[in-house]
């Protein structure tokens, strides 16, 4: 079959003062350059193995931050669609999605569910036969327009996203299934009434997240009941919009009555976890209490996730709260990985390795960032280009790390006997997937007691091997990982937790 791939990748953190404008797009166009072990690879080596004939677009990604700017949607809604028009004609669409991308309109009013817009502006041009094929991060916004524009669409299962490349394959073959007329996918999709983190390792989420795949019977199983695909959209809650927050997905094979009381039943039996399954972070002290007991009993190293600061949710990664607390509190043995600041990186960088200089760190972007630290360093290392590599389900993905400088903090400026924490700083906003920001200068498990990350759970793959214990702690920032804390307006908050039972149920 002739196939098409393209997609425009983003998450919308719609409180974060960072807008998404048109330079802040990573645009590959070239199917030979895509990372080894990433969901397009899967995508592209599917297509060979099957024999199939591949157009590809343009798969454009911005690193999670505010609102996409009108002009940056239309030039890559354009571009991906003008490549449509000329792969004609075609079997299939193949588009990896994020699924809560926000942006802003022609008319200046927010497009709330832009991929819904960009999957009915792809319909318009393929026409009705055309069988297009949806792949989402599980922290999407997911919204009937989705559904009613597509024919498939699978959902990650996995946070952290391990398995972006396994779900990629498991929509090839449904779209190419539904292609050779094997099935007829229906789709229903039901609300959960909750809004929260949910990582899939733990129990009882990793129960529930088995049990989801052992129930899909896949599109060609002998004896199958007709289910062919199960997916769990977390939602994204720092995205304020109407359609936020968890719903469950099935798909069927040519029963929209069973996808609707499947959905149903699976997204019911997601909701009487409510209570267990979020994760339920410590306000800043009382995590570095934590730690600190775990060290005193022996065990280490302790690994903290500043998750408000998380980048990958759209802050800044510039936040001085944590930083602040360990140099007050006088915490020995400690590293902060990866503080976005290009102007320190460019000072450490001109004064060199080996030098010792008061530097102002930090607090640069909004209140949520805190406010700068003047703080009394030596720069310990330099790393252009850094690479982390984030493991998956098979292998790994790299991912770029900017220009790296590691510091070594004394402690305030002006002040002597201060504690010594190590921070990385990058030129580049992203948050800690491997563990290369800190191995790169020969910190480790061994020589540390306390790694924090900028990150909310996609450190977790790398770290947890080696952590002591797992610290997810709720420090000020842009990412406020307690829900009730998020500003909310536009969403609705008839769920849990705002509501303790919003089916009614005792």
């Amino acid at each position: 079959m002739r196939v098409f791939l393209g997609g425009i990748v983003t998450e919308t953190n719609t409180f974060s003062p960072i807008p998404t404008g048109s330079d802040d797009w990573a645009v590959e166009r070239d199917p030979a350059e895509f990372r080894a072990g990433s969901a397009l690879a899967a995508f592209r080596d599917e297509a060979a193995a099957r024999g199939d004939e591949l157009a590809f677009g343009l798969h454009a990604f911005a690193m999670p931050a505010g609102v996409t700017t009108w002009a940056a949607y239309r030039e890559l809604r354009d571009e991906l669609l003008d490549g449509l028009r000329d792969a004609l004609p075609l079997d299939a669409v193949f588009l990896p999605l994020h699924g809560a991308m926000v942006a802003v309109g022609p008319d200046g009013q927010w497009i709330d569910d832009a991929e819904g817009d960009l999957i009915a502006h792809v319909r318009r041009v393929v026409g009705p036969d055309v069988k297009i094929g949806v792949h989402i991060d599980l922290h999407c916004h997911l919204t009937q327009r989705m559904l009613d524009g597509s024919d498939a669409l699978v959902i990650y299962k996995e946070y952290p996203h391990t398995d972006m490349a396994d779900r990629a394959r498991d929509l090839y073959a449904l779209i190419a299934d539904t292609v050779a007329g094997k099935i007829r996918p229906t789709m229903a999709m039901f609300d959960c009434r909750m809004m929260g983190i949910y990582p899939t390792n733990p129990k009882p989420m990793r129960g529930f997240v088995d049990a989801m795949m052992a129930a899909e019977r896949g599109p060609l199983a002998a004896g199958g009941d007709g289910v062919v695909s199960l997916s769990l959209g977390h939602g994204f809650p720092w995205g304020d919009v109407p359609d936020s927050g968890a719903r469950f997905l099935a798909v069927t094979d040519g029963d929209p009555e069973l996808a609707a009381t499947t959905a149903e039943a699976w997204g019911r039996r997601f909701h009487d976890l409510r209570r267990e399954v979020a994760v339920k972070p410590l306000p800043l002290d009382a995590a570095l209490d934590r730690a600190l007991a775990v060290l005193e009993a022996g065990r280490s190293p302790v690994v903290i996730a500043d998750q408000a600061d998380n980048a990958g949710g759209g802050a800044p990664s510039d936040s001085t709260f944590a930083l602040r607390r360990l140099l007050e509190r006088r915490v020995e043995g400690a590293a902060v990985a990866m503080m976005w600041d290009p102007i320190a990186r460019h000072l450490a960088e001109s004064a060199g390795v080996g030098a010792r200089l008061t530097l102002r760190l930090g607090g640069k972007m909004s209140p949520a960032s805190g406010d700068p630290l003047d703080l009394d360093v030596t720069v310990m290392g330099l790393v252009d280009g850094l690479v982390q590599r984030w493991p998956q389900t098979v292998g790994a993905v790299d991912s770029p790390g900017g220009d790296v400088a590691h510091l070594r903090v004394h402690g305030f400026s002006g002040q002597t006997g201060g504690p010594e924490v190590d921070v990385i700083v990058t030129t580049r906003r992203g948050q800690v997937l491997g563990l290369e920001p800190f191995t790169a200068f020969g910190i480790t498990a061994d020589t540390h007691r306390i790694l924090v990350v900028k990150s909310i759970q996609h450190f977790y793959a790398a770290f947890a091997p080696i952590a002591a214990e797992v610290v997810y702690m709720a420090a000020p920032g842009a990412v406020a990982p307690i829900m009730e804390q998020i500003p909310l307006v536009r969403a609705d908050l008839h769920k849990y937790p705002w509501v303790e039972a919003p089916f009614g149920e005792g």
